[in-house]
């Protein structure tokens, strides 16, 4: 039956761990950077550091039964298999959350907070978690075709609700899963009951850039150096995937070196990633795109969607959290809009682009208040 779902356990062969080290043992490194910092990208040291432990000392076995634990699934949407998480609360009137995750990440940025989010202490604020991998990342599958982009996601993500049997819900994301959730919105789609994200992404007025407010001069010097040095990933994912897959899935080290980068560039740190996440956390990411080699099928996102980001305006209730590390920060005037009732708002003061892993304690209870006010 195409339309059930199936329970999905992991179990990676080993002979896939050993084809990963000897990869790794075999590796052609490039010559050292010309500069002491990352300003060129991945320094060949950083990288070094953590290809050696991802060797000699990263356990995947953990990471395995740690998902295998919580509970995962696969089912059928629109002719493609997709992979969710689906950890239901211990309380009864627990409100069904989606959380989408973004490039570079997966399933593994929520491992922090699915418990907190399903059993708090108030009850009131419980939640059943549903966390699909999107189309072409983790262990879903990957799209033969064009057209999965963010409208046809969001679509899908409805649909999985509706048949986990969901009448009244609400969904998050950040980064592509900031995208999918405002298409939720957007779309209004049934059952809906609002929608939150950790990057709302909105345009400037002509007026706005003739006398910009602080926020405003702020949001755009962020804009300015993510066009100036940090942009060139999404350039390259939106126009020419294929290309940049072949290394992505050939070479565990390439793979690595094109992710850590963003590990550094987007956390709230002190200048070293692991001042924002551990060396597992990274690994436990990386494995999602390594061991189902996804490193074109994901980019292909960007070839779909990326001019379509900050499209479509949301009427259903929304909120949002900006993270000071945040890669492109709105304002609140430019966010409201696009997110037309947009009923709760809150800047902190700690985490960065991926705020959920980064910061599980601050995202929770960001969570909790904004959908207090849409239960």
């Amino acid at each position: 039956m195409t339309h059930a779902i199936r329970s999905f356990t992991l179990d990676v062969p080993q002979a896939a761990l050993d084809d990963l080290h000897r990869r790794l043992d075999q590796t052609r490194w490039p010559d050292k950077e010309t500069v002491d910092d990352w300003s060129q990208g991945t320094p060949l040291e950083a990288l070094r550091e953590l290809c050696e432990y991802w060797r000699d000392g990263y356990d995947w076995r953990r990471c395995e039964a740690r998902l295998n634990a919580l509970g995962q699934f696969i089912t059928e949407l629109d002719g493609l298999d997709i992979h969710f998480l689906h950890v239901r609360s211990p309380h009864e009137h627990a409100l069904p959350l989606v959380l989408t995750h973004g490039w570079p990440g997966s399933v593994v940025e929520f491992l922090e907070v699915i418990g907190p989010l399903t059993d708090p202490p108030d009850p009131a604020d419980a939640f059943h978690v549903i966390a699909p991998s999107l189309p072409g990342f983790g262990f879903s599958g990957k799209p033969t075709v064009t057209g999965w982009g963010i409208e046809r996601i969001a679509r899908a993500w409805a649909e999985l609700i509706r048949r986990l049997g969901c009448e009244r819900w609400v969904a998050q994301g950040g980064d592509w899963g900031a995208a999918v959730t405002t298409a939720i919105g957007a779309q209004a789609s049934s059952g809906c009951a609002g929608i939150h994200v950790n990057m709302p992404v909105a345009r400037p007025l002509p007026e706005d850039l003739a006398t910009p407010s602080e926020a405003e001069l702020r949001a755009l010097a962020a804009l300015k150096h993510y066009q100036d040095w940090d942009s060139g990933y999404s350039k390259q994912q939106s126009t020419r995937p294929q290309s940049l897959g072949y290394g992505l899935v050939d070479s565990p080290v390439g793979l690595a070196g094109w992710i850590l980068e963003k590990m550094w560039a987007w956390t709230d740190n002190g200048g070293s990633p692991y001042d924002a996440l551990s060396r597992d956390a990274i690994l436990d990411n990386i494995m999602l795109y390594w061991l189902p080699g996804t490193g074109a099928s994901s980019a292909r996102l960007y070839w779909e969607s990326f001019a379509k980001f900050a499209d479509g305006e949301v009427m259903i209730p929304a909120g949002a959290s900006q993270f000071p590390r945040e890669i492109i920060p709105a304002p609140r005037k430019w966010a409201e809009r696009r997110y037309k009732n947009l009923i709760y708002w809150h800047e902190l003061d700690q985490g960065g682009h991926f705020a959920a892993w980064e910061q599980p304690a601050l995202f929770v209870e960001e969570l909790r208040g904004c959908f207090r006010l849409m239960r």
